[in-house]
């Protein structure tokens, strides 16, 4: 039986705790973890469990447990991992991994070190759409990959910006490139491993409460392919998509299917590869739905790794590269020119305060709401840089 602890009993960590308690003969929460203990009491209470409070994340250092999910702001992740990894838990992170390369660097150091279990939430990898697009794109069928088009496209109103912790790039790290596109980064790099450079451009088109990007555009080059990634909070209709354009055939998510064969001088035969269409929709008709989805799916595929004395599907290092990937999406933005990968230790990139210091402030955040209280504070200077 894995002993775990949850770290953070905000939002996200419900679904942690849901997947936890959908494997009662595998692991049982022990201990919960948060500032306010109060808040966590009462998460505790609602659920039933048997679980011990803590104030901090240091009292379980010396605990009874073997797992942790950090379900904190990842600021805090870096020092809490790397204290919990070398006291011999296995950690799972919640995403993104940090907020720098340096940080991640010093998990995976300590991950080393101990030998335990670190994996990074990547949950979108176990959608049953997504293990299609990536069943599909593995078969062959649709040929070597030219091209992959990637849409993280949302839509926020002007308000979202507003609480207090959003909007600056002290507090949230960035915009839609790493707080939305983090996703759709991730499930690309599963579909097309690490790229070898990154050209990008972003603005705030119309957020004025914040000083961060609202809209950024990545084209990643790979040996022989082109990726477009587009990043936004400024998309009506919120279409979330991606296409795979293969030598023999396209697929895509939401779920199509396209092929063409050359008709005369080369240009599109009407028919179309209709024989080449029916594998790939057959492929997807024979394909047998996960077993478990989402944050449960990955949850179970840790604990097994646990038990296996086996790396996680999902790794550290698959975590840190999501990350070195946004942050070459922001370098290149920031300084009009392409970035090769990956990126040395050396560069300003690489830490925190070298991203903070180059980074762009579109706007002065001038409205703030405390999540708390809901109390809104104005202030009298607003300005664009």
């Amino acid at each position: 039986m894995i002993n775990v602890a949850v770290v953070g009993t905000g939002g996200i960590s419900g679904a942690h705790l849901e997947g936890y308690l959908r494997f009662p003969d595998r692991c049982r929460v022990v201990a919960l973890c948060n500032r306010n203990v109060s808040k966590a009491e009462a998460v505790r209470d609602s659920l039933g469990l048997d679980a011990e409070v803590f104030s901090s994340y240091e009292d379980l250092l010396g605990h009874d447990v073997d797992l942790v999910s950090i379900c904190t702001p990842p600021s805090t992740h870096a020092q809490m991992a790397v204290d919990l990894l070398d006291a011999g838990k296995a950690v799972l992170l919640e995403k993104p991994m940090a907020p720098s390369l340096l940080e991640c660097d010093a998990m995976l150091e300590a991950q080393r070190r101990s030998g335990a279990v670190l994996s990074v939430v990547a949950q979108n990898r176990f959608r049953d759409d997504m293990d299609l697009l990536k069943h599909a794109v593995d078969s062959g069928l649709i040929g070597p990959v030219a091209s992959v088009r990637v849409e993280s496209a949302w839509w926020r109103g002007l308000p979202y910006y507003d609480l207090n912790w959003r909007g600056t790039w002290a507090s949230e790290g960035g915009g839609p490139t790493l707080n939305h596109a983090v996703h759709h980064v991730d499930l690309l790099l599963w579909l097309m491993g690490a790229p070898t450079a990154v050209m990008a451009m972003m603005t705030n088109a119309w957020h004025d409460n914040s000083e961060v990007e609202d809209l950024s555009v990545a084209l990643l080059r790979y040996e022989r392919a082109i990726a477009q990634l587009t990043s936004s909070v400024v998309h009506h209709g919120q279409r979330q998509e991606i296409v795979v354009q293969g030598r023999d055939a396209s697929v895509a998510q939401p779920w199509a299917v396209a092929a063409e064969t050359a008709g005369p001088g080369g240009f599109p035969d009407p028919d179309g590869d209709p024989g080449r269409v029916e594998l790939l929709e057959a492929l997807a008709r024979g394909r047998d739905p996960l077993p478990h989805t989402g944050h449960a799916a990955q949850i179970l595929d840790v604990l097994d790794a646990i038990d296996e004395g086996r790396a996680p599907a999902v790794t550290g290092e698959d975590g840190r590269l999501g990350l070195e990937v946004i942050t070459a999406i922001y370098q290149s933005a920031i300084e009009q020119r392409l970035v090769e990968l990956p990126i040395p230790a050396e560069s300003q990139y690489y830490t925190t305060a070298g991203v903070l210091e180059s980074a762009p402030r579109y706007f002065q955040k001038t409205r703030s709401v405390a999540a708390d209280e809901g109390v809104v504070s104005f202030h009298p200077t607003r300005g664009r840089n």
